[in-house]
Parts: C-alpha cells; sequence; structure tokens
C-alpha cells in the first residue's frame, strides 16, 4: 500500500495552502476544511499554532 504525503497547494490556497492540500490528500472539499478549520479555533486549543508549523513542516506540490 503506498503512501500519499500530504503537501501544501499551489494554486488553490488562501494563506498556506495547508488547508487545500490536507482537504487534496484525504478527498474532501477545500471549503470543509477551512470551515472546520476556522469552527476549531472558537475552541481552546493550539490550532493556530499546529496551523503555523504545518505551514512551516510540509512541502509544497
Amino acid at each position: 500500500m503506498a503512501t500519499t504525503i500530504v503537501s501544501r497547494s499551489r494554486t488553490d490556497r488562501m494563506i498556506g495552502g495547508v488547508c487545500a492540500g490536507i482537504a487534496r490528500r484525504y478527498g474532501w472539499r477545500t471549503r470543509t476544511v477551512r470551515l472546520v478549520f476556522l469552527a476549531s479555533c472558537v475552541l481552546p486549543g493550539p490550532q493556530f499554532l499546529l496551523y503555523l508549523v504545518l505551514w512551516a513542516v510540509l512541502p509544497e506540490a
């Protein structure tokens, strides 16, 4: 079984392409991933920091 690596999108990006890359990897709609991320930001936790880390760590497509 081949493993597909998540990579940031070059074309479908609003800020860093992280949400678009996750959406493409799992076959979800980009808008859905962005809305889930925004909704999760109202909850306590390190969501914004996680986004920044993924932006720095994930390779660009």
